[in-house]
């Protein structure tokens, strides 16, 4: 195989592995990255924003201690997520 066949597979190789959609950092989104998410307005936004002034998300599913977000709205947004 030449050069650039084996360049060619190389780079085709590297786009395949990279994620076509970032989640959203539940530690570093904006309020307006938060509410792109469904299930989350302005307000649970904010509350959101709030929470992480005191605590650390260590996991997508810690966003269930914010008020008003329950299992139901984690479930739907939950592969939109990460920290």
């Amino acid at each position: 195989m030449g050069f650039v066949k084996k360049t060619a597979a190389v780079l085709a190789a590297l786009v395949i592995s990279i994620p076509l959609f970032a989640g959203v950092n539940l530690n570093t989104a904006t309020a307006e990255e938060l509410s792109s998410l469904k299930g989350i307005g302005p307000a649970t936004a904010a509350k959101i924003i709030e929470y992480r002034k005191e605590h650390r998300f260590n996991s997508i599913e810690d966003i269930m201690n914010v008020k008003g977000v329950g299992e139901k709205t984690f479930l739907k947004l939950k592969d939109e997520l990460e920290v």
